[in-house]
């Protein structure tokens, strides 16, 4: 529906008719994607899904709304600097679903989760926001912000400056772009709106090709997917094949395929300063107690947790009845 305003922070819903639906005010700029919408793989399908949505929504919510959110949100968190500590920084992924897997994790309580993965241990979240393939939404990458202080990463399909005002309006703190279905020209002009408004996006690329045009775009937070998203194989190596070529002033980021705290190391001792997991958290019972055991440390249930909290502020003198 052209009004439908579901979903959107409340500051948004709350604002003027001409701010929030007006189907005839002027279309914003688009770009050429680089990639063809007509091979029929899963990328090319999502794509061209995500397109018709985003010039829907783009009717129901101009970008002169998106900006005013933009003001209106929560300061943004640090998302290259929570990548650069020394050690093993991860990025929890929360992910309901996938295309490749289909439902990964049902029921899917976005705070909690966030919350558990933050008390684990995690550098930084990335939230799913795409709905028709991945199940993901806007509201659980703010209700995961809300839960806990870690910056959050938007993880979407992003191609329209208007995703990435609409990404800060929603309180993001960083936003994915991937080169593959970027034009070069594009790409470094979002990658230059992120920061105009604070936020540093993760480029992500999967073969030399693609990390050469995302560091010709001035990428400082490069990541290697080592899922091939046309085919949705995945192989850790082409993590090692392509880190001797990331300059040392980038933060490094290795993506997909990591299973144990030995894959870890192995990355780490490669280069890598940073890891986005989710297929393997999401699917755990205890995803805060899955990534205690990738960091290499004892096994924590959620329960043991909170028992040794509250006995720590017991002695402190801080438990309350």
């Amino acid at each position: 529906m052209p009004g439908d305003l579901t979903g959107l922070p409340a500051y948004l819903t709350g604002l003027p008719v001409h701010l929030t639906g007006s189907p005839q005010l002027p279309s914003i700029q688009t770009y050429p994607l680089s990639a063809q919408t007509n091979s029929g793989t899963v990328l090319d399908r999502i794509l061209e899904a995500r397109r018709a949505e985003v010039e829907h929504r783009k009717c129901v919510l101009p970008e002169t709304a998106l900006k005013y959110g933009a003001k209106a949100a929560s300061p943004v968190r640090d998302f290259y600097s929570a990548l650069s500590r020394d050690g093993l920084n991860i990025i929890a992924e929360l992910k309901p679903a996938s295309p490749s897997r289909g439902i990964i994790r049902e029921p899917f309580d976005a705070p909690e989760l966030a919350k558990g993965l933050s008390e684990a241990g995690a550098a930084a979240l990335s939230v799913l926001t795409e709905g028709e393939y991945f199940h993901g939404s806007l509201k659980n990458l703010r209700d995961a912000r809300k839960a806990m202080g870690l910056p959050v990463l938007r993880k979407d399909f992003i191609f329209d400056p208007w995703q990435v005002w609409e990404a800060r309006a929603n309180d993001a703190d960083s936003f994915l772009l991937i080169v593959a279905v970027l034009s070069d020209s594009l790409l470094r002009d979002l990658i230059a709106l992120g920061r105009e408004i604070g936020m540093e996006p993760l480029i992500e690329v999967h073969t030399a090709a693609e990390l050469e045009r995302a560091l010709a775009g001035t990428a400082k937070i490069i990541g290697v997917n080592n899922r091939d998203l046309k085919t949705m194989a995945v192989r850790i190596e082409t993590s090692l094949e392509l880190i001797e070529q990331i300059p040392e002033n980038c933060v490094a980021v290795s993506e997909s395929g990591i299973r144990n705290h030995e894959d870890l190391v192995k990355m780490r001792a490669a280069g890598f300063d940073a890891f986005l997991i989710g297929e393997h958290l999401m699917r755990a019972a205890d995803p805060g107690a899955a990534l205690f055991e990738l960091l290499g440390q004892p096994r924590v249930t959620r329960e043991q947790f909170d028992a040794a909290s509250a006995a720590t502020d017991a002695k402190n003198g801080t438990w309350q009845n």
